[in-house]
């Protein structure tokens, strides 16, 4: 199973757009806030990221999949179908 976490920051625009694209498929504690958290901080500048959100995708052992920085709803809804079975309509 896979899981999604986003690092965040107060004031992000991006970041509440990503949270709440991706719904019921992002738990509460899965959302973490940059500022508070210097491993979350350490985690997304080593993976090379300088702006949030940062979405991590892991696998059921925990090993990261996947990674993005940005609001990006193709990505979001590829990841939300995958965890969740439910396909988002594409507009033509």
């Amino acid at each position: 199973m896979l899981s999604i976490t986003v690092y965040s920051q107060p004031g992000c625009f991006p970041c509440t757009a990503t949270i709440r694209r991706l719904g019921d498929a992002l738990s509460e504690d899965h959302i973490i806030d940059l500022t508070e958290d210097a491993d979350a901080y350490a985690l997304v500048t080593g993976l090379g990221y300088k702006s949030a959100p940062v979405v991590v995708i892991r696998d059921r052992y925990g090993n990261i999949t996947g990674h993005w920085a940005g609001f990006n709803p193709d990505r979001i809804d590829v990841v939300k179908a995958a965890i969740t079975g439910i396909l988002v309509p594409v507009a033509a």
